[in-house]
């Protein structure tokens, strides 16, 4: 998908759920998210004629479309992990540019902490090809598939896990100035920390990993047009892309290379603009090696030198590239799948909401999902209307 940037629609609402332990059931953190982000765009439940969601049930938009008394004319529930929502906005853009609908919330939330059903067991379905050559290690999901992919990342360039475990530190540092973030009150975190921190998964640690916590949000889309009528300043949805490469890693060639390279080239082909051009990156982090092959891949630098690259304070709070600017997966929330959130961050910063975390006159937002064991890569721009 290469062309022409699409400037006909905005995202006009964008909220959270409660966050972090809630105790709260999955569809009453949806019902608050939707609830929320169609009051931030000035909107109501008689306005939203589609709905983009998953992680519910097996039918995750009739059951939430059902829930909150919905019929909607156009639904999406694609399940691609954490890249679906950011997959979602391009399928939104379109349904409202072709008039299938007017207004779409897409939407996710977990409560996977209260509820205690995360498991790193059971991970290959018995069924599936790579079952055979990979059960027989008992890898677990998906930790030891980005722990592979790690451990070979560092050996491949000579990394070290000191300057791997920046990622994490940078991460931390947001999250104490976002009072909604999970670690806000757990003080700094550094490399030392990290690579203290107990092994999960060599070469990373709980430290290299997101966050288990409940949580969701919510963004709603509608045309740039009707969007310049509502409250809130409109963020224009300028280009996106995807591509989806691997179910497991059997058959991966090289563990270092991911399909954001394709999402990136198409989404910045779309919008007419160049890494160059990002003022803030709200990145997948659900491990610290997620965001070095991702930054990589979408062309923020070459291969082999994001650990150089991100060295010195450079995605810190005052470095010269904010990324994940709300704590991230690592340090924020992360309730399964984060994609949502990566959408609300790049939203509110675009609007100059983010109080001390915020950006200074951050104009394009770029939000990339990765789902799966680095099997779905998705990317949004965004931008302020001008």
């Amino acid at each position: 998908m290469t062309g022409t940037a699409r400037a006909g629609v905005a995202i006009a609402g964008a909220a959270e759920s409660d966050l972090g332990v809630t105790g709260r059931s999955i569809l009453g953190l949806q019902a608050q998210a939707i609830s929320r982000a169609l009051e931030d765009a000035g909107l109501t439940l008689a306005d939203v004629d589609g709905l983009a969601t998953t992680g519910v049930s097996r039918f995750s938009a009739t059951q939430v479309a059902d829930y909150l008394g919905l019929r909607p004319a156009w639904t999406d529930s694609t399940f691609a992990g954490g890249s679906a929502f950011e997959m979602y906005v391009a399928r939104a853009a379109q349904a409202i540019e072709a008039g299938q609908c007017s207004t779409v919330v897409i939407s996710y939330a977990s409560n996977q902490r209260s509820a205690r059903s995360r498991s790193l067991a059971g991970v290959v379905e018995a069924h599936t090809p790579e079952a055979q050559f990979e059960t027989p290690y008992g890898p677990l999901y998906p930790i030891s598939y980005y722990a592979m992919a790690a451990q070979r990342y560092l050996h491949r360039y000579s990394g070290s896990r000191e300057a791997l475990a920046e990622v994490a530190v940078a991460a931390r540092e947001w999250a104490l100035l976002n009072p909604a973030a999970f670690r806000h009150g757990a003080g700094p975190l550094t490399a030392a920390d990290v690579l203290a921190a107990p092994m999960v998964s060599t070469p990373l640690t709980t430290a290299d990993c997101c966050l288990v916590t409940d949580g969701g949000g919510a963004v709603v889309l509608t045309s740039l047009e009707r969007a310049r009528d509502l409250p809130k300043p409109p963020v224009r949805v300028l280009g996106y892309g995807e591509r989806t490469t691997n179910t497991s890693m059997t058959a991966v060639d090289d563990l270092t290379v991911t399909g954001a390279v394709e999402s990136g080239r198409a989404a910045f082909a779309m919008a007419g603009l160049t890494p160059a051009d990002v003022d803030v990156a709200e990145v997948y982090d659900s491990f610290t090696i997620t965001v070095v092959l991702t930054l990589e891949a979408l062309g923020f630098c070459g291969r082999g030198e994001a650990l150089d690259w991100i060295a010195g304070g450079r995605i810190r709070p005052g470095g010269d590239f904010p990324l994940d600017t709300s704590g991230g997966g690592l340090s924020y929330c992360h309730p399964g799948q984060y994609g949502v959130l990566l959408l609300v961050e790049a939203v509110r910063q675009l609007r100059g909401e983010c109080g001390a975390r915020q950006v200074p006159g951050a104009e394009i937002a770029l939000a990339h999902g990765t789902g799966g064991i680095l099997s779905t890569h998705a990317t949004v721009l965004l931008g302020v209307d001008r």
